[in-house]
C-alpha cells in the first residue's frame, strides 16, 4: 500500500546556520522539483534557487540532495533541502511545500517508522536510534550508538541462523527417525542447551533502563544531617531548601545529573525520625520506600544506624564543624561548605554505579528485548531430556518466533506507536 508523501524540518529549531528539510515518498522528487527546479542525479549535491511554486518568488538558495528508493534512509524516494536556518526562511520554504498537492506534514517519528517498515532498519536499531536522540551522557551515547548501528541485530541474526539449522535437524528427525525420537541426532538436544546457556549469559548482563533513566542515588539519614546541603553541593545549584529547622524536607527531591559521564538520578529524602506531624510522616514513609528501591544509598547518619543495603556509602557529614573532624571507621568525611571529601564521594558513587551499567562496548538489553530473549531461552530450556522430536521441533519454533518479535518481524504492532512517538517531528 503506497504511503503519503511527507515533509518536515529535520534539523534543530531555528534560528541556526543551516536548516535541513526532508521530503519522502513517491512524490518527493516531483515536490522538490516544483520548489527547486531540475534535480541532479541521486547522491549528487547541487545549489538551487528555491522558489514559491505559486508566485515564483525567491525563497532561498539551498543545497539540494536527491536520494532514490530503496537506497535511501526511509527506503523511499527522498530529497533533502539544506537551507539557511533563519525562522522566516524555514517557515517560507515549509509553507511553499505544504501548499503542493498530495503532500502532508510528517507525524513524529514517521521518517524512522518508514525506514523500519521498508526494511532499512529493524526494531532494535529503531530503539537504539530513539535512545541516541535522547542521550544526555557519554555512556548513554555510546550504548545507544552501538544498538543503532545494528549491534544486537547482528547477534540476533546469528542466533536465528543457528535456530534455523536446529529446526532443519529436528524436522529431518521427524521425517526419518523411527518412533519420533531424537536418537538419530544425539547432538540436537545438546546444541539447543548450548544456545540456551548463551542466552542466559546475555540475560544476566546489566540492563539498559538504569543507563537510560539514570542510576538512582538516594541521600538518606536523620533530620539536619546535611542531605539537602550535600545535594546542592553535588549539583552545583540551590535545588533543595536548607535550614536549621529539623524536618524542612517533607518530600523527596530528584535531580538528574551526570558525574564522570555516568547518568544519575540524585534523590534527597525527608529525614528519618518518629514524626508526629502527618505531612512529615508521609515524607518519612516515602523515604523508607526510596531507600529500599535505591541503586546506591548514601547514608549521612550514624554508621550503626545505616539501613541494610548492598551498595551503601557511609558518610561523616559536616566534618568542618569543630568536634567532627574525625570520621568513624568505614565512613567518608565530607563537608558541603568547604568541599572536603566531595571528590572522594563522587568517585565512590561513580565506581558503584559502573557496576550497574554495561561495560565499554557491551550491548545493554531493554525490558522488551530481554523479555523476548527470556521466552526464547525458556523454550530451549524445555528441550532438555525430551525424547519426543516433535516437542523439540515445536520448542525451537517458539524460540524463533520470540526472536522475530525481538527484531520486529512479527507480532509487535502494540509497541510501534509508543516507540516512534518518542521521536521528533522530522525524524
Amino acid at each position: 500500500m503506497p504511503y503519503d508523501t511527507i515533509y518536515a524540518l529535520s534539523s534543530g529549531r531555528p534560528p541556526a546556520a543551516i536548516a535541513i528539510i526532508r521530503i519522502s515518498g513517491a512524490g518527493a522528487h516531483a515536490a522538490a522539483s516544483a520548489i527547486a527546479g531540475d534535480l541532479r542525479p541521486a547522491r549528487q549535491a547541487a545549489v538551487r534557487e528555491l522558489r514559491d511554486p505559486d508566485s515564483g518568488g525567491l525563497l532561498d538558495e539551498a543545497l539540494v540532495l536527491r536520494f532514490d528508493g530503496p537506497a535511501s534512509s526511509t527506503g523511499e524516494d527522498l530529497v533533502e533541502l539544506h537551507c539557511h536556518g533563519g525562522r522566516a526562511v524555514v517557515e517560507a520554504v515549509l509553507g511553499a511545500i505544504g501548499r503542493l498537492p498530495g503532500i502532508r506534514l510528517a507525524d513524529p517519528g514517521e521518517f524512522t517508522r518508514r525506514a523500519y517498515e521498508n526494511g532499512r532498519i529493524d526494531l532494535t536499531e529503531a530503539e537504539g536510534l530513539a535512545d541516541l536522540i535522547q542521550a544526555e551522557t557519554e555512556s548513554q551515547r555510546r550504548a545507544a550508538l552501538l544498538m543503532a548501528e545494528g549491534g544486537l541485530r547482528n547477534q540476533v541474526d546469528d542466533w536465528q541462523r543457528r535456530l534455523v539449522a536446529l529446526s532443519a535437524r529436528a524436522e529431518a528427525a521427524i521425517d526419518y527417525v523411527d518412533e519420533d525420537s531424537v536418537d538419530g541426532d544425539s547432538g540436537l538436544v545438546a546444541d539447543c542447551a548450548t544456545l540456551a546457556n548463551e542466552l542466559r549469559e546475555w540475560l544476566v548482563r546489566p540492563r539498559a533502563e538504569p543507563l537510560r533513566d539514570g542510576i538512582r542515588v538516594v541521600l538518606a539519614g536523620p533530620p539536619n544531617s546535611g542531605k539537602s546541603s550535600l545535594l546542592n553541593a553535588l549539583v552545583g545549584t540551590e535545588r533543595a531548601i536548607v535550614t536549621a529547622v529539623p524536618g524542612t524536607t517533607r518530600d523527596h527531591i530528584e535531580v538528574a545529573l551526570s558525574l564522570s559521564g555516568v547518568p544519575l538520578l540524585l534523590t534527597d529524602t525527608a529525614g528519618l525520625r518518629a514524626a508526629s506531624e502527618m505531612v512529615e510522616q508521609i515524607g518519612v514513609e516515602r523515604s523508607r520506600r526510596l531507600i529500599e528501591t535505591a541503586d546506591i544509598l548514601v547514608w549521612l547518619g550514624e554508621p550503626a544506624d545505616a539501613p541494610d543495603h548492598t551498595r551503601a556509602i557511609r558518610l561523616h557529614p559536616r566534618c568542618d564543624v569543630p568536634g567532627r573532624e574525625n570520621a568513624p571507621f568505614g565512613s567518608t568525611a565530607v563537608s558541603s561548605t568547604t568541599g572536603e571529601g566531595l571528590q572522594k564521594l563522587v568517585d565512590q558513587i561513580v565506581t558503584e554505579a559502573k557496576h550497574l551499567l554495561p561495560g565499554e562496548g557491551d550491548l545493554a538489553l531493554n525490558r522488551r528485548q530481554a523479555n523476548c530473549i527470556i521466552v526464547a531461552h525458556n523454550s530451549l530450556q524445555t528441550i532438555e531430556n525430551k525424547g519426543d522430536v516433535a516437542v523439540v521441533a515445536e520448542a525451537i519454533r517458539a524460540a524463533r518466533t520470540a526472536f522475530e518479535r525481538l527484531t520486529g518481524r512479527a507480532g509487535i504492532e502494540e509497541v510501534l506507536d509508543s516507540l516512534f512517538g518518542r521521536f521528533c517531528l522530522g525524524k
